[in-house]
């Protein structure tokens, strides 16, 4: 293994359910190989800062359960800028930080791959409840936010049908559609709109029509935030007025992201904080450690960031394009065509599936 003396570990962007899992598990493995831990607060501001302190084997037991980030998180956007990154710099060599894990998002991992280029190796753990991050089938956060729409949802079916209404409930994700899709499937949902998929609102609300002719009292519409912040309130109007069926509007929001990572989310985290620093210590860097198909891998973060664009319809220029080679493009747009596929192939079952 290369010889690393000392890492360190932030959290950057939203907060997820499961990052501290993941600060934990990067410190045990990393101090189990005789390496140092600093623990970087308030993630790249705290980096510029010196914001920062050592953890040892005790000072990460009791927070596996616990949701938010014990390191705190900021958005950084001095981290974009050349004397962000140089102070960011500094403050490594300064401490003798040989090598930092960053767990967040995508703009977590453009901020490890500009540090990588500056000299100091960084691998990204994805962290984050809207499960957007396209190498990976699965980012930590997204199983105990999907859990705890279903459980929201759930309450408000309750009295949904005790009064006869609807309910329309619009969840977080950003511009990706999952947790309005799964959650959806879960609780029956009468209406899933999401992003991805084209939808109509005149054929929802003859759906509700339908359903209370044969006699449903409770109706439940998710609506996935990417579709715009103004469409879910509009929606609740035009079925009240549409179907006569009394309706609310529920905004979640960020009660979302917070709360006790469920169990998935809690080894999901200590598997990939683990692999991470496994995959440091061997003298790679510049990757996003994802799960493909059950197993745990490495991603080349610009890999991981155009294949990203692609799935999300953002342009990418031919400069981007040119680093990789034909084959490692094909294998983004496969990737890319292989989420698509899934969203669509998922939603259809809850076309079938929900009244």
């Amino acid at each position: 293994m290369k010889s690393f003396r000392k890492i360190g570990v932030l959290t950057s962007g939203g907060d997820a359910p499961g990052m501290n899992a993941a600060v934990r598990a990067v410190t045990r493995a990393a101090l189990a190989h005789g390496v140092e831990v600093i623990g970087i607060r308030r993630g790249y501001s705290g980096l510029i800062d010196g914001d920062l302190s050592p953890l040892r084997i005790r000072d990460v037991s009791n927070i596996l359960n616990k949701g938010g980030t014990v390191l705190y998180s900021d958005r950084c956007p001095e981290m974009l800028t050349v004397e962000g990154k140089q102070k960011a710099i500094e403050t490594c060599k300064s401490l003798e930080i040989d090598g930092i894990v960053a767990c967040g998002g995508d703009g977590t991992f453009r901020g490890a791959r500009a540090l990588t280029e500056l000299g100091i190796p960084c691998i990204g753990i994805p962290c984050t409840i809207d499960n957007d991050i396209t190498s990976t089938d699965n980012s930590i956060g997204y199983d105990t936010a999907m859990n705890t729409v279903m459980d929201l949802a759930d309450r408000l079916r309750d009295t949904c049908e005790s009064h006869a209404r609807c309910n329309v409930v619009e969840v977080m994700g950003r511009g990706a559609g999952d947790i309005a899709l799964n959650a959806g499937i879960a609780v029956g949902a009468t209406g899933i709109i999401i992003p991805e998929v084209p939808y109509n609102d005149d054929e929802l609300c003859e759906k509700i029509k339908s359903g209370r002719r044969i006699g449903k009292r409770n109706f439940i519409v998710l609506v996935s935030e990417g579709v715009g912040s103004d469409y879910a309130p509009a929606l609740a109007k035009k079925i009240q007025a549409v179907t006569g069926v009394e309706t609310k509007f529920a905004r979640l929001a960020h009660v979302v992201r917070g709360g006790t990572p469920t169990l998935r989310d809690r080894v999901l985290a200590t598997k990939m904080g683990h692999f991470a620093v496994e995959e440091l210590l061997l003298g790679k860097s510049n990757l996003v450690i994802c799960e493909r198909h059950g197993d745990i891998v490495s991603t080349d973060i610009a890999y991981a960031l155009t294949a990203d664009k692609l799935n999300k319809g953002i342009a990418v220029t031919e400069e981007e394009m040119a680093v990789f080679s034909d084959e490692e493009k094909a294998g983004m747009h496969a990737l890319a065509k292989e989420r698509r596929d899934d969203i669509k192939a998922l939603y259809s079952i809850a076309e079938i599936t929900n009244i």
